[in-house]
């Protein structure tokens, strides 16, 4: 099987169910796959084969969706760009990626433009929305183009997206995703489309980002309905929700943070809601805890995975958000919890391991590394990247910092570049975090290493205050009372928010450019 079969299976079991809402867009699961069988017939007339790269700019649309199966009916290689990138990102990543093909969102026909003579690989330019001089027009190419299948050999090694994935330094890294990627993840944990039970997801991650590229592909095979936001706005969510009644949502932490503390929450009906994934960022457990009250009845579950293991790899299920209301050991372990990934699923196995490659036992920090049919094919045109992330027995070093407990259960301390070393001494940033969160004039913290000449590194937080807010001096004390004395910031810092990507990660690399100096602990 492949992700193209996804569509059709649905399409041939549920063809008049609505696969896609999209503003005043309504496109059943039969007009879909007409729609992208017309789009495959289009760009293989404009010379497009099988492994060639055709890339998309667009905030989320039914096009990025129709896109992408269209190219993989032609067993072409999809590329979402990133549409935050800057001109000279978008060069590196069309370039590097010999994109023959590029699908142009409306409001960045005036970035494309200006670098179309440094993108020479380009033969086909296509403009999603209006019309653009010397660009061919989406709908017209459609509406002008034959609905006969296009049928092509895939085979389940075949690469069928290639995702551009930030590194912490230059430029972006292409994780080469194969048709097994997907269909392992899709086939071991969705319910294939039943004519009888419909589900609508409502979508507002980023597809660009494997989070929404995943939801995708489940929601096509399961015969469910995608409910699209562009962009996620909260109020705009909560009414999506209430007029189309959907059922699942994906949320990264701050849309779940921002929903929970908008003025008209309470104006709108969010009954409908049953499922709520949540991931792609740390979830304070105050937040959590906050939903599980406001959202009675809803099943939550935390799925986390990087790019380069197509999505999720370990979920906290429904069952470890259910937390008892009676004071004891069995109340603390599930709270607990709450801050750990949960346990790998189905066909994947993971592991913590130290800087000689050993496993070590529960409860010690080390790297976790991850096996599996979901790991990517390697980076795009970089062997050494490739070697240094993926070792000969097939790990993927995921560069995430954590432990486990004594039941499976993995939680994370950080990334390994992100950690601190103190005196010798490792510092977990995300448990100094826990600490000052549990602050009631703390908003929300980044705690990141700042060198120093006597100790090597000092924690500095980097705080966003509520309310009245409190003194440097005030939290420095404060933790010293949570934790061990050695971990507590040596300096606090207080900005009126904090760098976030579009999924909610802090950008601490953003952190350590502007505080990670030495004189940004004077005082200490």
């Amino acid at each position: 099987m492949n992700t193209v079969d996804f569509l059709n299976i649905s399409a041939a079991i549920c063809p008049d169910r609505e696969a896609i809402i999209f503003e005043d867009k309504r496109i059943t699961f039969s007009q879909l796959n007409e729609r992208t069988n017309r789009l495959a017939n289009a760009l293989k007339k404009l010379g497009v084969n099988k492994g060639d790269r055709i890339a998309l700019i667009q905030v989320n649309t039914n096009a990025n969706i129709e896109a992408y199966f269209a190219c993989a009916k032609l067993g072409a290689v999809y590329v979402p760009l990133n549409f935050r990138a800057k001109a000279e990102e978008f060069t590196y990543m069309i370039n590097t990626a010999e994109v023959n093909t590029l699908f142009v969102g409306d409001r960045y026909v005036s970035i494309v433009n200006p670098i179309r003579d440094k993108i020479p690989c380009v033969r086909n330019f296509i403009a999603l929305e209006g019309k653009h001089p010397e660009m061919l027009d989406y709908e017209k190419l459609i509406a002008s183009s034959p609905a006969d299948d296009v049928i092509t050999d895939i085979g389940d090694n075949d690469l069928t997206i290639l995702m551009y994935t930030a590194g912490t330094t230059g430029f972006p890294k292409g994780v080469m995703l194969t048709q097994s990627n997907f269909v392992n993840y899709v086939l071991e944990n969705v319910t294939p489309a039943d004519p009888e039970m419909t589900e609508k997801n409502i979508l507002t991650v980023p597809l660009y980002h494997v989070a929404g590229t995943q939801a995708v592909m489940a929601a096509i095979y399961g015969g469910r309905t995608l409910v699209i936001e562009r962009q996620f706005e909260a109020a705009e969510w909560m009414g999506l929700v209430q007029r189309e009644k959907a059922n699942r949502a994906m949320m990264v932490p701050t849309m779940l943070k921002q929903l929970m503390e908008h003025p008209d929450f309470k104006k709108y009906d969010l009954s409908s809601l049953k499922v709520i994934t949540y991931g792609a960022a740390p979830m304070p457990l105050e937040v959590i805890k906050k939903a599980l009250d406001i959202f009675p009845g809803v099943s939550f579950i935390n799925a986390f995975g990087q790019t380069e293991t197509a999505a999720t790899i370990t979920t906290l299920g429904p069952e470890d958000h259910v937390i008892p209301s009676k004071p004891g050991p069995e109340r603390d372990k599930k709270l607990k919890r709450l801050s750990s990934i949960g346990r790998p699923m189905a066909s994947v196995e993971m592991k913590v391991i130290d800087e000689m490659g050993n496993e070590l036992p529960p409860f010690e920090v080390g790297e976790i590394v991850a096996r599996g049919p979901r790991v990517m094919a390697g980076y795009w045109k970089d062997e050494e990247k490739t070697r240094k992330t993926i070792d000969k027995d097939g790990w993927v070093h995921t560069t995430d910092m954590g432990y486990k407990d004594d039941e499976g259960y993995f939680f994370l301390a950080g990334r390994s570049d992100d950690m601190i070393k103190r005196g010798g001494e490792l510092i977990s940033p995300e448990e100094v975090e826990a600490a000052l969160r549990t602050h009631p004039e703390i908003e929300e913290v980044a705690v990141i290493g700042v060198t120093d000449t006597e100790w090597g590194q000092q924690p500095l937080a980097v705080c966003v205050a509520r309310g009245k807010g409190c003194s440097p001096d005030e939290l420095m004390e404060y933790c010293r009372q949570k934790i061990a004395s050695y971990k507590r910031p040596r300096a606090v810092i207080f900005v009126a928010e904090l760098p976030r990507n579009p999924m909610g990660k802090v950008l601490k690399r953003e952190l350590r450019k502007l505080y990670g100096k030495p004189d940004s602990l004077a005082g200490k």
